[in-house]
């Protein structure tokens, strides 16, 4: 399915500002991107909400885009940072269409923490997906990344940003480029 705007999600830690999420709507341009926040963050509370609630949050923010790009759900790529783009990937794997998914600093599991994996939904997965990873990241290894990622039922592009860790800090230039191309590609 061919790409007609992009839905890009915060992580936990941060909101719809976050610079490599500005960065990344700018080199789309004139693609339609949505930037948003989810409901703790609109509230002004630090602590994320639960799945289900953040869940709903990227369904519906899919939705409104697709009306207001004037696009088919399924033309929608969604992703971003970290715990944002995890939610963007569960509900793609829960059935909402997506042309794709943009994962920046997938959070595989917790950092020392690798018995506890984020992975149970990534073979449900059924769109291509782009995943951009530091080699340091403490919340996944490039090898347990390729490892899990396998599962996915679709084409899976890894792309390393060499020696950085999970907040990929200094780098939003390259995951910007990153995104455009990949997702330019799919247009």
């Amino acid at each position: 399915m061919r790409a007609g705007a992009l839905l890009l999600t915060p992580g936990a830690g941060s909101d719809r500002n976050h610079s490599s999420l500005v960065a990344i709507e700018r080199a789309l341009a004139p693609l339609p991107v949505a930037r948003i926040d989810f409901p703790y963050r609109k509230a002004g509370r630090r602590a994320p909400d639960r799945a289900p609630i953040l869940l709903d949050c990227v369904r519906e923010e899919a939705a409104a885009l697709a009306a207001a790009a004037h696009v088919r759900p399924p033309r929608i790529v969604l992703g971003g940072r970290s715990m944002g783009g995890r939610m963007c990937s569960m509900a793609v794997a829960a059935g909402l269409p997506a042309a794709g998914l943009v994962l920046i600093s997938y959070p595989l599991h917790p950092p020392a923490k690798p018995d506890s994996l984020r992975v149970e939904h990534l073979p449900a997965i059924t769109v291509p997906c782009l995943f951009i990873h530091g080699t340091r990241d403490p919340f996944g290894s490039p090898a347990e990344l390729e490892h899990h990622t396998a599962s996915i039922g679709a084409p899976v592009t890894h792309v390393w940003v060499d020696g950085k860790g999970h907040d990929l800090k200094g780098a939003d230039t390259f995951i910007a480029d990153t995104v455009s191309t990949w997702v330019r590609a799919r247009r």
